[in-house]
């Protein structure tokens, strides 16, 4: 049985769609067509399936006309073209170009004369591969690539798909970024000669330590001499390309929702969750079934706190197989301006600590001049402050206001806004890897380097270990428990035992703090004779709200500070509205029983998109309303909640933000 998936990448050029089977069968075919623009803020809802009346063979089975688009845009969100075998297709298409604006509207039109026959089959379809990945991230991509280099070198044929819940691949990548090449020339050494989005190597390394009035400058502890400035989400479109030349599958807009078991606990892959579902659970004319993605081996990188992953983290004890500690996580909030050309320095860098953050509260905040004069600002905040009432988006906002901050800014205008959390247990937190059918790749095993404030390097050497192991298996019988091996004998490990004491040194004060990780720095290198332990979860070490007093932050003034819906709106962030809540609590009771009254409602407060509110009902309770459509995809709320209530699922494939330059 085939079954027909629509591809649609910005990388690629031209598009196409992939005509696959479970055995193997595989076809591209590909169009090309002049989209329709629109205006930015048209609505556009999705109605009926497309009617395929007048297509119907002889056989019964559905007659399948492929469509193709603008090589230059991307289909966005809910609108993505799927066609399974059971015919199903949505009827509207939204395109977005490569600055994240909606741009066009490609409804009910299948172009070409030539179709395909699919199908129908009640069951929800099965597709078979020998190496499914979870994520088209730097960590995702790179075991794709390695892969297939593999394959060419052994002369052997691996089938390897890559499946993205984002609309498009690099939509939801988000980070820094100041880039560390080591693992990029080991994958792909011509970099250099191609036209990668890697062009702003760093110039000027600078380090403050903010007051409330001030920057006093020190020493920088960061050694970025040949590293560059660059966006993460570009990079990843670029990896993607290089992907799909070596003969990579990359489905974007499909959501991975479940693992999928044999009767003797193996994994054997994933399975995509369903489109078309109401708020109530019916299922609405456009429903079509999710599919399974069957791997003889499965790679799971869907990033920090990825829903999948921590599932098989607690299911197979993995923390408890090598007795790490818990993950620690931070939140990133970061916005892209395009300044002045005269206060444009390309390659310029800085970060800082101190204010607008208090004493007992770890994190700081970066500036990096990328190309064509733009800018990365941003926050990261450690999720184990004590104080509910702290917001990490108003910090944010306050930030922006700092005298030595302010005049970088005035006179520019914000391109883009996002969120993201990020790990920060390092060396102490790495679970074991592996799995039965299967290894954890990236951040779902949080690889980042706290004191470098890097982990795309690290995420995608363990890609590159992880599909070295998973070659090896297939091609030549071994296990995948190489690639614990291969990760313990790689600079990775090295280089997070080294920075192991960083963090944690910090749970006894930014003082203190600053003074252990100096001394282990600069004078023993890594070498302390002991290893400090992490402190609290980060759910469990804010405070009761008696505990402290409520921090009024300043009204935004449209200039350098903004609100909240503002700021969402420059994210690209769109979900299907009239779908389950894919934010959902374990218990509806603990928000207004427990969260409110000890707490003063913190998820109001650490979630960056206004997704949670607590508003009165008609008989003047105050309850807890879920903004599910506003989801940045952080995983803030997953990780803060004092009781864990809170649990992080999917939505529908193609929704969450739309990201071009973060």
């Amino acid at each position: 049985m085939h079954t027909l998936l629509s591809k649609s990448n910005s990388f690629r050029n031209p598009t196409f769609t992939s005509l696959r089977s479970s055995n193997s069968f595989h076809t591209r075919l590909w169009n090309s067509t002049p989209s329709t623009s629109i205006s930015s803020n048209t609505n556009i809802s999705h109605g009926s399936p497309q009617d395929l009346s007048n297509s119907t063979s002889s056989s019964g089975c559905s007659g399948i006309r492929h469509f193709s688009h603008n090589s230059s845009f991307s289909v966005f969100q809910n609108g993505f073209k799927r066609i399974f075998s059971s015919g199903h297709c949505l009827n509207s298409v939204i395109l977005r170009n490569f600055d994240g604006e909606r741009s066009g509207t490609l409804k009910n039109q299948i172009f070409g004369t030539q179709s395909r026959s699919v199908c129908t089959e009640p069951d929800r379809e099965s597709i078979e591969y020998d190496v499914v990945i979870v994520g088209a991230g730097p960590a995702g991509l790179s075991a794709a690539i390695r892969l297939k280099q593999l394959c060419r070198e052994k002369d052997v044929d691996l089938s390897v798909c890559v499946v993205e819940k984002g609309a498009e691949v690099g939509a939801h990548i988000i980070s820094g970024n100041v880039f560390e090449p080591r693992a990029l020339d080991e994958l792909l050494p011509q970099w250099k000669q191609e036209e990668s989005p890697i062009s702003v190597p760093v110039s000027s390394d600078k380090f403050w330590f903010l007051t409330k009035n001030r920057a006093l400058s020190f020493p920088c502890p960061f050694d970025n001499k040949g590293n560059y400035v660059i966006s993460l989400s570009q990079l990843v479109r670029w990896m993607g390309a290089k992907a799909e030349e070596l003969g990579v599958e990359i489905y974007p807009g499909f959501a991975a929702s479940e693992i999928l078991y044999d009767a003797n606990d193996f994994v054997v892959g994933i399975g995509t969750n369903d489109m078309g579902i109401a708020k109530d659970g019916s299922k609405k004319e456009n429903f079509q079934r999710g599919v399974e993605l069957k791997g003889r081996i499965t790679l799971l990188y869907e990033g920090c706190r990825g829903s999948l992953s921590e599932k098989i983290i607690k299911k197979y004890k993995l923390r408890e197989k090598e007795q790490s500690q818990h993950q620690t996580y931070a939140l990133g909030i970061k916005e892209v301006w395009e300044i002045d050309e005269g206060k444009h320095k390309p390659g310029f860098v800085l970060h800082t600590m101190g204010w607008p953050l208090d004493r007992k509260t770890y994190g700081g905040s970066f500036m990096y001049h990328m190309n064509d004069r733009q800018v990365s600002i941003g926050l990261v905040v450690a999720l184990n402050y004590h104080n509910p009432f702290l917001n990490p988006y108003e910090e944010f906002q306050k930030l922006k206001h700092h005298p030595a901050i302010k005049p970088m800014l005035e006179g520019g205008t914000v391109l883009q806004y996002g969120a993201r959390t990020l790990n920060e247990g390092g060396f102490q937190s790495i679970p074991y890897p592996v799995f039965p059918g299967g290894a954890i790749i990236g951040c779902s095993a949080g690889f980042l380097n706290v004191p470098k404030i890097k982990g795309t390097h690290t995420a995608m050497k363990s890609g590159m270990l992880a599909a070295e192991a998973a070659f090896n298996v297939l091609h030549e019988g071994l296990n995948m428990e190489t690639y614990w091996d291969n990760l313990k004998n790689s600079w990775i490990w090295k280089e997070l035992y080294e920075a192991r004491n960083y963090r944690p040194a910090f749970e006894y004060g930014l003082v203190p703090g600053l003074a252990i990780s100096a001394i282990e720095h600069y004078i023993l290198k890594g070498k302390f004779p002991f290893t400090l332990k992490h402190g609290k979860p980060d759910h469990e070490a804010t405070n009761v709200a008696e505990l402290h007093q409520q921090i009024h932050y300043p009204k935004p003034d449209g200039v350098l500070s903004f609100d909240v819906p503002t700021s969402l709106h420059r994210s690209n962030t769109n979900h299907e509205h009239d779908q389950p809540a894919h934010l959902r609590l374990r218990d509806p009771k603990i928000p207004e029983l427990v969260n409110l009254p000890e707490y003063a409602g913190p998820e109001s407060r650490y979630c960056p998109a206004r997704v949670y509110e607590y508003n009165p009902d008609e008989n003047g309770q105050v309850k807890l309303q879920i903004n599910a459509q506003n989801c940045l995809h952080c995983k803030a709320c997953d990780i803060k909640d004092p009781k864990q209530n809170i649990e992080w699922t999917v939505p529908e494939g193609g929704g969450g933000p739309g990201y071009s330059v973060m």
